[in-house]
């Protein structure tokens, strides 16, 4: 139960070679801000590019590097470092170093973090599956996301990554 009453219900689930934890749910504060720990395996692409039209993300180093894709532009993060993805920018984001990837994803307002609960439902998936893309899209749809599932190829040839 959070301070406001509200029920809060934490996960701990995985996306692939994605964990997301919820460590802190929306409900949990007045801000409405959560934050998700995620790990990475090295060499490894999380997520393809992609954008949100409803909050901005901030992501904080705990351990090993973050290289992120926004707006073109390509950059690491190293531990206790921060980036700030904005909302309305597509990007994404990989563990590039040779150690795994830990960090929190702070995301406010803190509603998207329920995505990855829901997506783990029926995740992995086969893009050439139409009914779960179906699936995928509405639930998409429904946090303001949109999704290039055609960059992944394109993302691992490119940075050497597997996903």
């Amino acid at each position: 139960m959070s301070s406001t009453g509200a029920v809060t219900r934490k996960y701990d689930v995985d996306l692939g070679p994605l964990g997301a934890k919820l460590e802190v749910a929306a409900a949990e504060n007045a801000a409405g801000v959560a934050v998700v720990e995620h790990t990475l395996p090295s060499r490894t692409l999380a997520a393809p590019l992609h954008r949100h039209s409803r909050e901005d993300e901030i992501s904080y180093v705990l351990e090993g590097e973050i290289t992120v894709l926004a707006d073109d532009e390509v950059s690491t993060y190293g531990e206790g470092e921060f980036v700030v993805k904005g909302r309305d920018v597509w990007h994404t984001f990989w563990n590039d170093g040779d150690e795994p990837l830990r960090f929190l994803e702070i995301i406010a307002p803190g509603g998207f973090a329920t995505f990855f609960e829901e997506v783990a439902e029926f995740y992995p998936f086969d893009p050439a599956d139409e009914a779960t893309l179906d699936r995928f899209e509405a639930l998409s749809e429904r946090y303001g996301f949109e999704a290039d599932m055609e960059s992944i190829p394109g993302l691992c040839e490119t940075y050497g990554l597997t996903m």
